[in-house]
């Protein structure tokens, strides 16, 4: 019976281990999302500070303090799960800034 013992044993192993590689994948792609969502807010806000200089205004107080705070509720999150993944044991792959294509 010692070799189901250790074959049950390798199994538990083997499915711990999957189960953690799963988990990192979700949360890569959870962070690839909510980098995605502070670029679109970083875009939002460069629009909408584009368009007033355009129009010779500037942007309403605010419009321009929901942008902000939404930029950096999107970026606070950026950070956490980054942090999270340090976590695995794993480093987050850079991303390149907005319109740059990645290094290979």
């Amino acid at each position: 019976m010692a070799i189901w013992d250790k074959l049950r044993t390798e199994l538990d192993r083997a499915g711990k281990a999957a189960q953690g590689a799963l988990d990192e994948g979700k949360t890569r792609l959870e962070a690839f999302r909510a980098r995605q969502l502070a670029d679109k807010a970083a875009q939002a806000l460069g629009y909408a500070i584009f368009r007033a200089r355009q129009q010779g205004t500037e942007v309403d107080w605010h419009t321009l303090q929901r942008l902000v705070n939404a930029l950096a509720e999107r970026e606070a999150e950026v950070q956490r799960l980054e942090k999270e993944l340090h976590g695995h044991g794993t480093a987050a792959p850079e991303s390149p800034p907005p319109g740059e294509e990645p290094r290979s």
